[in-house]
Protein backbone atom coordinates (compact mmCIF):
# COMPACT_ATOMS: atom_id res chain seq x y z
CA UNK A 1 0.00 0.00 0.00
CA UNK A 2 2.54 2.49 0.81
CA UNK A 3 4.64 1.95 -2.34
CA UNK A 4 0.99 2.30 -3.89
CA UNK A 5 0.98 5.76 -2.53
CA UNK A 6 4.33 6.68 -3.17
CA UNK A 7 3.58 6.29 -6.78
CA UNK A 8 0.61 8.01 -6.84
CA UNK A 9 2.30 11.01 -5.26
CA UNK A 10 4.73 10.61 -8.19
CA UNK A 11 2.49 10.62 -10.96
CA UNK A 12 0.82 13.69 -9.28
CA UNK A 13 4.26 15.90 -9.26
CA UNK A 14 4.94 14.81 -12.79
CA UNK A 15 1.98 16.79 -13.94
CA UNK A 16 1.80 19.67 -11.08
CA UNK A 17 4.88 21.84 -12.79
CA UNK A 18 5.57 24.13 -15.96
CA UNK A 19 8.09 22.86 -18.16
CA UNK A 20 11.85 24.44 -18.08
CA UNK A 21 12.38 27.54 -20.10
CA UNK A 22 14.83 25.39 -22.67
CA UNK A 23 14.46 26.53 -26.48
CA UNK A 24 14.71 23.28 -29.05
CA UNK A 25 18.04 24.54 -30.24
CA UNK A 26 19.76 24.32 -26.65
CA UNK A 27 18.17 21.64 -26.46
CA UNK A 28 19.48 19.33 -29.66
CA UNK A 29 23.09 21.07 -29.44
CA UNK A 30 22.78 19.16 -25.46
CA UNK A 31 22.18 15.92 -27.67
CA UNK A 32 25.16 15.86 -29.89
CA UNK A 33 27.67 17.98 -28.59
CA UNK A 34 28.49 16.02 -25.33
CA UNK A 35 30.60 13.21 -25.74
CA UNK A 36 28.96 10.19 -27.69
CA UNK A 37 29.85 8.14 -24.94
CA UNK A 38 28.85 8.65 -21.46
CA UNK A 39 27.58 7.86 -17.89
CA UNK A 40 24.39 6.33 -18.33
CA UNK A 41 22.84 5.37 -15.12
CA UNK A 42 24.60 6.43 -11.55
CA UNK A 43 27.68 4.07 -11.30
CA UNK A 44 28.73 3.55 -7.65
CA UNK A 45 29.95 0.79 -5.10
CA UNK A 46 28.50 0.82 -1.83
CA UNK A 47 28.49 -1.71 1.24
CA UNK A 48 26.46 -2.32 4.00
CA UNK A 49 23.92 -5.10 5.67
CA UNK A 50 20.62 -6.15 6.25
CA UNK A 51 18.81 -3.98 8.04
CA UNK A 52 16.82 -7.12 9.85
CA UNK A 53 19.82 -8.46 10.96
CA UNK A 54 23.16 -8.91 12.96
CA UNK A 55 25.74 -7.74 11.00
CA UNK A 56 27.70 -10.83 9.55
CA UNK A 57 30.05 -11.70 6.54
CA UNK A 58 26.30 -13.57 5.59
CA UNK A 59 24.49 -10.36 6.20
CA UNK A 60 26.54 -7.65 4.90
CA UNK A 61 28.26 -7.10 1.23
CA UNK A 62 29.50 -5.01 -1.29
CA UNK A 63 26.80 -3.98 -4.33
CA UNK A 64 28.61 -1.64 -7.54
CA UNK A 65 27.16 -0.40 -10.67
CA UNK A 66 28.57 1.14 -13.67
CA UNK A 67 26.21 2.29 -16.78
CA UNK A 68 27.24 4.02 -19.90
CA UNK A 69 25.59 4.65 -23.07
CA UNK A 70 26.82 5.28 -26.69
CA UNK A 71 25.35 7.98 -29.32
CA UNK A 72 24.92 5.95 -32.75
CA UNK A 73 23.88 9.17 -34.64
CA UNK A 74 24.43 12.88 -34.06
CA UNK A 75 21.10 13.77 -36.46
CA UNK A 76 17.71 12.82 -35.36
CA UNK A 77 15.98 9.58 -37.69
CA UNK A 78 13.14 7.53 -37.53
CA UNK A 79 10.30 9.86 -35.98
CA UNK A 80 12.77 12.31 -34.66
CA UNK A 81 14.41 10.37 -32.39
CA UNK A 82 18.41 9.48 -31.79
CA UNK A 83 19.72 5.95 -31.16
CA UNK A 84 22.15 4.81 -28.12
CA UNK A 85 22.95 1.87 -27.39
CA UNK A 86 23.09 1.41 -23.50
CA UNK A 87 24.86 -1.18 -21.17
CA UNK A 88 24.59 -1.68 -17.09
CA UNK A 89 26.41 -3.96 -14.85
CA UNK A 90 25.31 -4.44 -11.27
CA UNK A 91 27.10 -6.94 -9.05
CA UNK A 92 27.03 -8.08 -5.34
CA UNK A 93 29.73 -9.16 -3.28
CA UNK A 94 30.23 -10.84 -0.55
CA UNK A 95 33.33 -9.26 0.10
CA UNK A 96 33.71 -9.66 4.13
CA UNK A 97 33.38 -13.81 3.42
CA UNK A 98 36.58 -16.17 3.18
CA UNK A 99 37.77 -15.70 -0.48
CA UNK A 100 35.81 -12.94 -0.59
CA UNK A 101 33.30 -14.11 -3.66
CA UNK A 102 30.73 -12.47 -5.96
CA UNK A 103 26.96 -13.30 -5.14
CA UNK A 104 25.78 -12.42 -8.48
CA UNK A 105 26.37 -10.08 -11.17
CA UNK A 106 23.26 -8.62 -13.48
CA UNK A 107 23.94 -7.65 -17.20
CA UNK A 108 21.78 -5.58 -18.76
CA UNK A 109 22.46 -4.52 -22.65
CA UNK A 110 19.55 -2.20 -24.49
CA UNK A 111 18.94 -0.41 -27.66
CA UNK A 112 17.34 3.38 -27.14
CA UNK A 113 15.48 5.66 -29.44
CA UNK A 114 15.51 8.99 -27.62
CA UNK A 115 12.87 11.72 -28.68
CA UNK A 116 12.50 15.65 -27.40
CA UNK A 117 9.19 16.88 -26.76
CA UNK A 118 8.33 20.20 -27.16
CA UNK A 119 5.88 22.83 -26.62
CA UNK A 120 5.87 26.37 -28.09
CA UNK A 121 9.30 25.53 -29.46
CA UNK A 122 10.35 25.10 -25.49
CA UNK A 123 11.86 21.77 -23.84
CA UNK A 124 8.77 19.58 -22.32
CA UNK A 125 10.29 16.52 -21.58
CA UNK A 126 11.79 13.35 -23.21
CA UNK A 127 10.33 10.13 -24.73
CA UNK A 128 12.52 7.10 -24.60
CA UNK A 129 11.42 3.58 -26.43
CA UNK A 130 14.36 0.94 -25.59
CA UNK A 131 14.51 -2.76 -26.18
CA UNK A 132 16.21 -4.16 -23.41
CA UNK A 133 17.58 -7.84 -22.26
CA UNK A 134 19.10 -8.89 -18.82
CA UNK A 135 19.69 -11.51 -17.33
CA UNK A 136 22.29 -12.78 -14.44
CA UNK A 137 25.05 -15.43 -17.32
CA UNK A 138 24.12 -18.42 -15.46
CA UNK A 139 22.03 -21.76 -16.55
CA UNK A 140 20.52 -24.23 -14.91
CA UNK A 141 18.26 -23.64 -12.36
CA UNK A 142 20.54 -19.96 -11.67
CA UNK A 143 19.64 -18.96 -14.53
CA UNK A 144 17.18 -15.73 -14.55
CA UNK A 145 16.57 -13.36 -17.57
CA UNK A 146 14.37 -10.85 -18.53
CA UNK A 147 13.74 -9.40 -22.31
CA UNK A 148 11.16 -5.98 -22.18
CA UNK A 149 10.27 -3.27 -24.72
CA UNK A 150 9.73 -0.13 -23.12
CA UNK A 151 8.32 3.30 -23.24
CA UNK A 152 9.43 6.16 -20.62
CA UNK A 153 8.74 9.98 -20.20
CA UNK A 154 11.31 12.46 -17.73
CA UNK A 155 10.38 15.72 -16.93
CA UNK A 156 12.60 18.64 -16.01
CA UNK A 157 10.43 20.42 -14.10
CA UNK A 158 13.78 22.81 -12.67
CA UNK A 159 17.60 22.01 -12.98
CA UNK A 160 16.62 20.93 -9.05
CA UNK A 161 13.48 18.61 -9.66
CA UNK A 162 13.70 16.04 -12.26
CA UNK A 163 11.22 12.95 -12.79
CA UNK A 164 10.51 10.19 -14.60
CA UNK A 165 8.16 6.91 -15.97
CA UNK A 166 8.58 4.00 -17.67
CA UNK A 167 6.37 1.32 -18.43
CA UNK A 168 7.63 -1.69 -20.07
CA UNK A 169 6.17 -5.38 -21.56
CA UNK A 170 7.78 -8.22 -20.75
CA UNK A 171 8.62 -11.20 -23.20
CA UNK A 172 10.16 -14.49 -23.79
CA UNK A 173 10.48 -15.17 -19.93
CA UNK A 174 9.21 -18.68 -20.14
CA UNK A 175 12.05 -19.41 -17.47
CA UNK A 176 10.86 -17.28 -14.76
CA UNK A 177 7.07 -16.51 -15.81
CA UNK A 178 6.69 -15.38 -12.28
CA UNK A 179 8.81 -12.22 -12.36
CA UNK A 180 6.23 -9.40 -13.34
CA UNK A 181 4.95 -9.98 -9.78
CA UNK A 182 7.95 -8.59 -8.63
CA UNK A 183 9.25 -5.90 -10.88
CA UNK A 184 5.93 -4.94 -12.26
CA UNK A 185 4.90 -3.42 -15.30
CA UNK A 186 6.80 0.05 -14.79
CA UNK A 187 8.71 2.19 -12.18
CA UNK A 188 8.84 6.02 -11.09
CA UNK A 189 11.94 8.14 -10.60
CA UNK A 190 12.28 11.26 -8.92
CA UNK A 191 15.85 13.28 -8.80
CA UNK A 192 16.01 16.05 -6.10
CA UNK A 193 18.89 18.57 -5.88
CA UNK A 194 18.32 19.63 -2.27
CA UNK A 195 21.27 21.85 -2.30
CA UNK A 196 22.77 24.03 -5.41
CA UNK A 197 23.93 21.03 -6.51
CA UNK A 198 25.83 19.24 -3.81
CA UNK A 199 22.80 17.35 -1.87
CA UNK A 200 20.95 14.97 -4.13
CA UNK A 201 17.71 12.67 -3.11
CA UNK A 202 16.96 10.09 -5.02
CA UNK A 203 13.64 7.51 -5.02
CA UNK A 204 12.90 4.84 -7.54
CA UNK A 205 9.17 3.43 -7.06
CA UNK A 206 8.59 0.03 -8.33
CA UNK A 207 4.61 -1.67 -7.83
CA UNK A 208 4.38 -6.02 -8.25
CA UNK A 209 1.76 -6.91 -11.07
CA UNK A 210 -0.20 -8.77 -8.05
CA UNK A 211 -2.84 -6.75 -5.77
CA UNK A 212 0.04 -7.80 -2.40
CA UNK A 213 3.04 -5.47 -1.03
CA UNK A 214 5.16 -6.80 -3.49
CA UNK A 215 7.68 -3.94 -4.99
CA UNK A 216 10.18 -2.29 -4.31
CA UNK A 217 11.92 1.27 -2.79
CA UNK A 218 15.09 2.17 -4.20
CA UNK A 219 16.02 5.69 -1.98
CA UNK A 220 19.48 7.46 -1.80
CA UNK A 221 21.01 10.63 -0.56
CA UNK A 222 24.18 11.53 -1.81
CA UNK A 223 26.97 14.86 -0.94
CA UNK A 224 28.76 16.66 -3.75
CA UNK A 225 32.03 16.16 -1.87
CA UNK A 226 33.51 19.86 -3.99
CA UNK A 227 31.75 22.05 -6.37
CA UNK A 228 33.46 21.02 -9.01
CA UNK A 229 33.92 17.57 -8.56
CA UNK A 230 31.59 14.32 -9.75
CA UNK A 231 32.52 12.38 -6.87
CA UNK A 232 29.60 12.00 -4.26
CA UNK A 233 29.51 10.17 -0.94
CA UNK A 234 25.74 8.41 -0.84
CA UNK A 235 24.00 6.28 1.72
CA UNK A 236 21.55 4.20 -0.44
CA UNK A 237 18.36 2.38 0.99
CA UNK A 238 16.96 -0.78 -0.45
CA UNK A 239 13.14 -2.33 0.95
CA UNK A 240 11.42 -5.02 -1.16
CA UNK A 241 11.72 -7.50 -3.41
CA UNK A 242 14.26 -8.35 -7.21
CA UNK A 243 17.24 -6.15 -6.20
CA UNK A 244 19.11 -8.88 -7.32
CA UNK A 245 18.46 -11.15 -9.92
CA UNK A 246 18.60 -14.39 -8.43
CA UNK A 247 16.73 -13.82 -5.28
CA UNK A 248 13.97 -11.98 -6.86
CA UNK A 249 11.15 -13.74 -4.89
CA UNK A 250 13.04 -12.58 -1.45
CA UNK A 251 12.60 -9.09 0.11
CA UNK A 252 15.35 -7.26 1.91
CA UNK A 253 15.59 -4.43 3.37
CA UNK A 254 19.75 -3.29 2.84
CA UNK A 255 21.18 -0.27 4.26
CA UNK A 256 24.50 0.53 2.51
CA UNK A 257 27.11 3.54 2.03
CA UNK A 258 29.66 4.70 -0.39
CA UNK A 259 30.44 6.82 -2.87
CA UNK A 260 28.68 7.87 -6.45
CA UNK A 261 29.38 9.19 -9.74
CA UNK A 262 26.07 10.58 -11.66
CA UNK A 263 25.80 12.33 -14.87
CA UNK A 264 27.12 15.72 -15.56
CA UNK A 265 24.34 16.76 -17.19
CA UNK A 266 20.10 16.79 -16.65
CA UNK A 267 19.01 13.28 -16.73
CA UNK A 268 16.41 13.52 -19.32
CA UNK A 269 18.26 10.15 -21.21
Amino acid sequence: MKITILFVLLLASFFGYAQIPVERDSIEKVITKLPAFSIYKDNYFVTGGNLGEKPSENTMDAKFQFSFKQRLSNKASIFGTYPYLTYTQKSFWKVYKASSPFEESNYNLGLMLLKPVFRDNRFFGALTFSLEHESNGRDSIYSRSLNIVSVGFTRIFSPKLIVSVKAWIPFLIDNNPSLPKYIGYGEGQLQWVINKDRLFFDLAVRKGADWDFKGSINTGISYRLTKNANQLITLQWWQGYSESMIDFKSERGMLRVGFVLKPTFYRFY
